[in-house]
């Protein structure tokens, strides 16, 4: 009986643990979310420890991920935003090292999980509302369901199609990252399955193309992240700067 190419995605209790009715039991997606802390953490203390005149390797690599997340906070909500940095790069790093550990053979996926992506959108959305009525008061509601120049015979439509676009926003935005994350690793588990039995007749075949996909699956795991934390930054823009946020991001 071959085996279902769903199965890595499968999560089973290696601690059962029960908390006031609920399952907080270790599993294998547990843990990988504790590897992921404890390496970007280490990496970045060890990047900012060096802080040498000429940088090495680490310092080097710190830094270009600093500048990258600082870049991309800047484009997209401005000097305001930078109050986010700690938020944002520890979105951006989580989302990146948990996509790229995933594809190691025997490893778990955690962006494959829609509850964790869901978890993470819906944090971010209710953020963005909480920081827009902090900012803005009561009238970032109605300013947010009617854009600006809006005539007063079309808001009645645009108001239910506008309340769609922002619940949409953190479906959206849980679905993509789930969705490319298991779609990806799910055609590298059949190639690779494809692989070994095929044997080595015909096994090099799907062998060459599960190489290939692993070599773009890394440039997707980066991509994703990236999306995850671009996206991020424009529904907290959108708190700042209402409609104008598009406008400030191009």
């Amino acid at each position: 009986m071959e085996e279902s190419p769903l199965h890595p995605f499968e999560l089973h209790n290696f601690i059962p643990v029960q908390f006031g009715g609920m399952d907080i039991s270790i599993n294998k997606a547990v843990i990988m979310m504790w590897m992921v802390v404890g390496l970007v953490s280490i990496l970045m203390i060890l990047a900012g420890s060096a802080r040498q005149l000429v940088p090495g390797k680490l310092q080097s690599l710190g830094e270009m991920l600093v500048d990258f997340i600082r870049g991309i906070i800047l484009d997209t909500m401005g000097k305001e935003g930078m109050k986010f940095f700690p938020l944002i790069a520890t979105l951006f790093l989580f989302i990146l090292f948990c996509n790229l550990l995933g594809l190691i053979p025997g490893t778990y996926t955690v962006t494959s999980q829609i509850v964790v992506t869901a978890v993470f959108a819906i944090t971010v959305y209710v953020l963005s509302i909480l920081m827009g009525l902090l900012i803005h008061g009561v009238k970032f509601i109605p300013a947010i369901l009617v854009p600006p120049g809006t005539p007063w015979w079309l808001i009645p439509l645009m108001v239910p199609i506008e309340f769609v676009s922002q619940v949409a926003r953190p479906v959206s935005l849980a679905v993509r990252l789930f969705a490319n994350m298991t779609a990806g690793h799910t055609i590298l588990g059949v190639l690779f399955g494809l692989a070994i039995s095929g044997g080595l007749l015909i096994g090099w075949l799907p062998f060459a193309f599960t190489i290939a996909m692993n070599g773009l699956e890394v440039g997707i795991a980066f991509i994703q992240a990236y999306i995850f934390t671009v996206l991020t930054c424009v529904y907290l823009g959108d708190a700042f700067h209402l409609h104008g946020s598009e406008d400030h991001a191009h």
